[in-house]
Order: C-alpha cells, then sequence, then structure tokens
C-alpha cells in the first residue's frame, strides 16, 4: 500500500477501537493497534462531533443546560460504546479488589463490574456532567469546543501511555498496543495540541491538568500491576477527560 492508504487505513483502525462510528471496510492486512495510535485524537474528535452536536441542538431547542449536557455526555457514550468507561470501571475493581498483582488483573479481565467500578463509572459521568453544564449555562460556544478539545487531548494521553508503559500481560489489548512510539505518538500529541488550542487562554491550564492526572493514573498502574491494560489505557483517557472538564469550568465560571 501507498503511505497515504496506510495512514487512511490507521486512522480506520483507531475508529473501529476507540468509536462505534462507521469506518469502512480495511483490506488485508489491517493495521496493527499501534500504528494506529497517531489518529487516536481523530477518533475523538469524529465522536465529539457526534456529543458536541447533540449538545447544540439540544440547547437551541431551549433545554436548559442540566439536561443538555446530560443529553451530550449520552450521545457520546453511544459513540464510543462506552469502552473508556468500561476500562475505567474494570481498573477500579481491579485495583480497589484484588490482593496481588494475579488477582487484580483476573479481576480486570472479568466483563462483570463491581461496586468498585459502578462507583468509579458514575463519578465518571457525575463530573463531567456537572462540568460541562456549568460551562454550557455561561459559555455554550465554550462547551461544544471542550468536548473536542479534551476528546482530542486525553486520547492523545493514550498514545502516550502505549510508548511509555509496558504492557502488564503478555496478550490481550494492551500487549497489542506495546510499541507505538517515534512520529506516531508526536503526531498525536500535536493534534491534542491543535484541539485545545481552540480553547484560547484556558488551553495551558487545561493541558496541566490532563497530563497530571494521565501522569498519576499510569503511576498507579506501574504500582498495582506493573503496566499497562486495554483498561489502563481506557481509564487514562477517563481521568485525563475528567481532569480537563473540572479545569475547563473552573476557567470559565472564575
Amino acid at each position: 500500500m501507498s503511505r497515504l492508504s496506510d495512514r487512511r487505513a490507521e486512522a480506520q483502525v483507531a475508529m473501529m477501537l476507540l468509536t462505534r462510528l462507521p469506518a469502512g471496510h480495511i483490506g488485508s492486512p489491517a493495521p496493527r493497534f499501534a500504528d494506529a495510535a497517531w489518529a487516536f485524537p481523530l477518533a475523538g474528535l469524529a465522536m465529539a462531533a457526534v456529543s458536541g452536536a447533540a449538545l447544540a441542538l439540544a440547547l437551541a431547542l431551549g433545554v436548559p443546560a442540566a439536561p443538555a449536557a446530560g443529553v451530550a455526555l449520552a450521545a457520546g457514550v453511544l459513540a464510543t460504546g462506552g469502552i473508556h468507561e468500561d476500562g475505567l470501571a474494570d481498573c477500579a475493581d481491579g485495583f480497589g479488589g484484588g490482593h496481588d498483582r494475579a488477582r487484580k488483573l483476573e479481576i480486570m479481565r472479568d466483563s462483570r463490574i463491581g461496586s468498585y467500578g459502578g462507583l468509579a463509572a458514575m463519578l465518571s459521568l457525575g463530573l463531567r456532567w456537572t462540568s460541562l453544564a456549568a460551562i454550557a449555562a455561561v459559555a455554550p460556544l465554550m462547551a461544544v469546543l471542550g468536548l473536542a478539545a479534551l476528546a482530542m487531548a486525553s486520547r492523545a494521553g493514550i498514545a502516550v501511555g502505549m510508548a511509555r508503559l509496558k504492557p502488564a500481560r503478555s496478550d490481550g489489548l494492551g500487549h497489542m498496543a506495546s510499541g507505538a512510539g517515534g512520529w506516531r505518538v508526536g503526531v498525536a500529541l500535536a493534534l491534542g495540541a491543535l484541539g485545545l488550542a481552540t480553547l484560547g487562554a484556558a488551553a495551558p491550564v487545561v493541558l496541566v491538568a490532563i497530563a497530571l492526572a494521565q501522569a498519576a493514573m499510569a503511576a498507579l498502574a506501574i504500582r498495582q500491576i506493573g503496566g499497562q491494560t486495554g483498561d489502563v489505557l481506557g481509564g487514562m483517557q477517563q481521568v485525563g477527560e475528567i481532569a480537563g472538564w473540572l479545569a475547563l469550568a473552573a476557567w470559565v465560571t472564575a
């Protein structure tokens, strides 16, 4: 395949893995998950387009900011299938319920959600919902821009996690995700920064919040299970987005 065809196929893989949106047909052999890392922010942007459109439509129809924010988040969850929320929930169950590394990994692989996971998912949705609602009430355009910026930047952080953290298992999504690096991570970071730039003067504050939250999640994963899994990468996206929303809400409403 040509380089352009390679990049297109990698972007399609990113869309297929991180969203439930149509991505078209990919020829054989399909690109590796790690090779698609540069396009993760683009998958985030596609999801945010759905979520942002839902928010804008709800506000235009006179829906108050709080329920309109709920509509936007629901649209985003439908667009992604809740893949990142599920990752955060699995991490919470494993890290909170396992007594050793092997048991933590076993719990994380279980598709059932426990009490820790349920609480983590509720807190994630609640913090993002209330932050988005607070912003939408005073600055609707910033709320729409924030959906795109935070979706892109938090997914750029996934690419960094793939490059910097060793896989905690010898199989699974985390193992397939290992090996991302070089220009692919650089492009992902550049796309994430481009998204944040739309937030104007708030961008540096939001960037620091996302970076610190994702670094903390990475450090916790290393301590708990020795590296990353697909669930850890999803959890990194979630904590980064939560931190970004909190920082943006504080900036807008100050």
